[in-house]
């Protein structure tokens, strides 16, 4: 027993109202519901919340962050580029694998304030 590594665990509080809420749509989606709070954190979308005129003055830097992250993100993943650019080494892909996936978790928080950028002219 003492050689099993156990995945730690995440806990959180809601109200009774939530907790119905959260037991009907995983009664809804069929899932076990490890499975569905997995899939709700991972490929849901994240929601930023905020008055437009308080972050106003970060929206052009965060529109610029998020455009050099997407390239960022596209030579990481693109087998193409990095099989003979990164070492091989183990521990260079492991990091390269938290980088992706800290790359992908910060370019679905801007993807969710995207709508401060969209449609509006910024001078860059």
């Amino acid at each position: 027993m003492s050689n099993q590594h156990k995945h730690p665990t995440i806990s959180f509080r809601i109200s009774d109202a939530e907790r119905k809420q959260i037991e009907a749509r995983i009664l809804a989606s069929g899932m076990i519901k490890k499975d569905y709070f997995v899939r709700s954190c991972i490929y849901n979308r994240i929601c930023v919340v905020g008055k437009k005129e308080t972050i106003y003055p970060l929206v052009q830097t965060v529109n610029a962050l998020y455009l050099q992250l997407l390239e960022m993100h596209k030579a990481f993943t693109s087998t193409g580029t990095t099989s003979g650019t990164l070492p091989a080494s183990d521990e260079i892909k492991e990091l390269q694998t938290e980088y992706t996936n800290m790359l992908t978790a910060i370019i679905d928080l801007l993807d969710g304030a995207k709508y401060l950028w969209e449609g509006e002219s910024h001078e860059q």
